[in-house]
């Protein structure tokens, strides 16, 4: 009797993880993105232009305009002394 006891409890329990899983829906991976609805065909497609390799280009144009300024007023950079011998 035990035995018929425990089958509708475990029909039951199936049923329930069945739809547990159907209502979650899935995660799929393609081409490298994560889409987690199974309605990812229906949403709208974001572009993005593809900007400069060198992510801080203006800055560095601006730090090289300034070092050659600064270099003008400066004017040209004094004589080193020539280097010494180490005496023997």
């Amino acid at each position: 009797m035990k035995a018929r006891c425990k089958r509708p409890v475990l029909w039951g329990l199936l049923g329930c993880m069945a739809a547990a899983a159907g209502l979650t829906g899935c995660q799929v991976d393609t081409n490298n993105q994560t889409l987690p609805s199974p309605y990812y065909l229906s949403n709208n497609v974001q572009y993005y232009q593809p900007g400069p390799w060198f992510k801080l280009q203006h800055e560095a144009d601006n730090m090289k305009l300034y070092n050659e300024q600064a270099a003008q007023q400066q004017g040209p950079p004094a004589p080193q002394p020539p280097p010494t011998q180490p005496q023997q």
